[in-house]
């Protein structure tokens, strides 16, 4: 046991029957930073239970850490009943990842009621992802002008996606260190305006930041443009390992052109397992007569 958690250990008994609130939350915030979350909650429940919103907020956070999705929503409730705004952000991000996104988009308009342009940014996604795209843009346009720089770059890809308008260039740029799909958004834009040398040092600065956004058009670039197959393969295995399922259907075309129909069969349907029709259809065609 290290001289910290000792130290903690020793604040942790001090505190066993307090009714500081000041003081719990002090000792549960050090002990959640230290990974001790179980100790935390202990903290931050008997906070909440004295009434406070701020130990409610934590508990909350406290709570998502732990996978305890139901239990952390009634906390945010608790907190947000007793004034503390900022939990309505993380309510509607645990909502959301419960499955309600209509509780969470509700969450996200009240962040986003009460200043927190975040709130504003993940509502915006929530609306693209249900189609509403203008309403989307509009959203995060809003939240751009408020200064958040995410929104900003969101407008940008979003902007890039739409139009391909090569005028985007510096807002790109300006986006890539907040949004990694502003990077891998850029080096689509060198590629297209022939700076490949460049869109390869761009998206290969993503990778090297392990941004999964930024493998699927490295690889694209290597094998489209510089004809490096086998740097291509390694881009596309790369992206697959960090996650990016997309990466499957584009090995398995990789590897169909290479002659290799059995890999490409596999890449395909591991594609097509997670949902991505252009795998889905490419699978159908290699199994077609």
């Amino acid at each position: 046991m290290s001289r910290m958690d000792d130290e903690l250990d020793a604040r942790l008994a001090r505190i066993s029957s307090s009714a500081d609130v000041d003081e719990l939350l002090d000792v549960g915030c050090d002990l959640a930073e230290a990974g001790r979350l179980h100790d935390a909650e202990r903290c931050f429940a008997t906070a909440d239970d004295l009434g406070s919103p701020t130990a409610a907020f934590n508990l909350g956070n406290t709570l998502g850490q732990l996978g305890r999705g139901v239990e952390a929503v009634t906390a945010y409730e608790r907190a947000l009943a007793g004034g503390e705004t900022d939990a309505w952000l993380n309510l509607g991000n645990v909502l959301k990842d419960l499955g309600d996104l209509a509780g969470a988009m509700h969450a996200y308009r009240g962040a986003a009621a009460a200043g927190d342009s975040n709130g504003s940014v993940a509502l915006a996604f929530c609306l693209r992802e249900q189609g509403e795209r203008d309403e989307a843009m509009a959203v995060a346009r809003t939240a751009a002008t408020a200064g958040n720089e995410i929104a900003r770059a969101v407008v940008a890809c979003w902007e890039w996606c739409r139009t391909l308008d090569p005028s985007l260039e510096p807002e790109l740029r300006a986006g890539a260190e907040h949004f990694p799909s502003a990077r891998a958004d850029l080096g689509d834009l060198l590629r297209s305006t022939g700076r490949v040398a460049e869109a390869r040092e761009v998206l290969e600065r993503g990778t090297g930041r392990r941004e999964v956004e930024c493998w699927l058009p490295l690889g694209n670039l290597l094998s489209h443009a510089l004809g490096d197959e086998h740097a291509a393969e390694a881009a596309y295995r790369s992206g697959i390992t960090a996650g990016d399922t997309f990466c499957h259907n584009n090995l398995g075309v990789l590897l169909e052109e290479r002659g290799d129909e059995r890999g490409a069969e596999e890449q395909c349907r591991l594609g097509a397992a997670a949902g991505d029709a252009l795998a889905e259809r490419a699978l159908r065609d290699l199994l077609t007569p």
